[in-house]
């Protein structure tokens, strides 16, 4: 045990070394001497056999080696402080429930779901990590965590999936005007590949969007303070709408956004909701 943690130790510093880029800053970040963060850094070398960073007085720079072993380094820290969790929960708590949410799906989605969960499973300690698609998989696949919600399904032998929600996506503008060819203040957000797709179908010309964003209340944001028009989940801007702060665009092609929830199938057996209708 002596051993894993000290390994453990190493990684931790490796990853602190390479969000700093700088060993001495690493020290502060961690609270350790510098010969510590060398000596850590050189006994996770020997252990892989292979040198993981560039070291001078100027900072640090990933290896090709390093680079390699990055995302598996993030993987091993995060199931370590996942087990630690699960182990030392507070009283009155018998399990942890670890969700991916996609950051686009969180507000409408995933956090009024979280809320239910939370309100009847009180015996569970929950913890929500933002995560792309790919981030989903990985974390699911190593046991990080139990379920993900994403604009499509995470495919694998191991998972089940099911249609989370669906809802409308408005084009909206903070000016009164029928649909047009190309808004020059047009903003884009990112819904996933299904929405990409059928975005690039519905208006197949040339020009590029100026602004673009991954989540729908970045979005609305800007629309509200710098002017223009974008497509946003129709529950997100019912009251602006209401308000005349913003006006749906007239004869514009509505879209569905869709959402997927997927968990590792051996969650389920302690985790029932996650196989029930949302």
């Amino acid at each position: 045990m002596h051993y894993l943690h000290m390994n453990i130790s190493a990684i931790q510093t490796f990853l602190s070394v390479v969000r700093n880029r700088n060993l001495n800053r690493a020290a502060e970040d961690l609270n350790i001497t510098q010969s510590a963060v060398t000596a850590r850094l050189d006994a996770l070398d020997q252990t892989l056999g292979a040198r993981l960073l560039i070291r001078s007085r100027k900072g640090a720079s990933l290896t090709k080696a390093g680079f390699a072993f990055l995302e598996q380094a993030e993987v091993i820290v995060r199931t370590w402080e996942n087990a630690q969790a699960r182990i030392n929960l507070p009283s009155g708590i018998t399990r942890m429930f670890s969700f991916v949410c996609h950051p686009a799906l969180w507000t409408g989605g995933g956090e009024e779901w979280i809320n239910s969960i939370r309100q009847d499973h009180s015996e569970t300690a929950i913890e929500v990590w933002a995560g792309s698609a790919t981030d989903a998989k990985h974390w699911l696949t190593s046991g990080m965590s139990d379920a993900a919600l994403m604009p499509d399904p995470v495919s694998g032998v191991d998972f089940d999936n099911r249609l989370f929600a669906s809802e409308p996506l408005v084009q909206v503008a903070t000016v009164k005007r029928s649909v047009k060819r190309w808004d020059p203040n047009y903003i884009y957000v990112d819904y996933g590949p299904t929405f990409r797709a059928q975005h690039a179908e519905a208006w197949p010309n040339e020009e590029t969007a100026a602004m673009a964003f991954s989540t729908p209340d970045w979005a609305l944001a800007h629309l509200l303070g710098n002017g223009g028009s974008a497509y946003l989940p129709k529950k997100l801007v019912q009251s602006h709408i209401a308000q005349k702060r913003l006006f749906v665009v007239e004869g514009a092609k509505p879209f569905e956004r869709q959402m997927f929830l997927s968990w590792r199938k051996i969650s389920e057996a302690h985790f029932a909701w996650l196989n029930e209708p949302t």
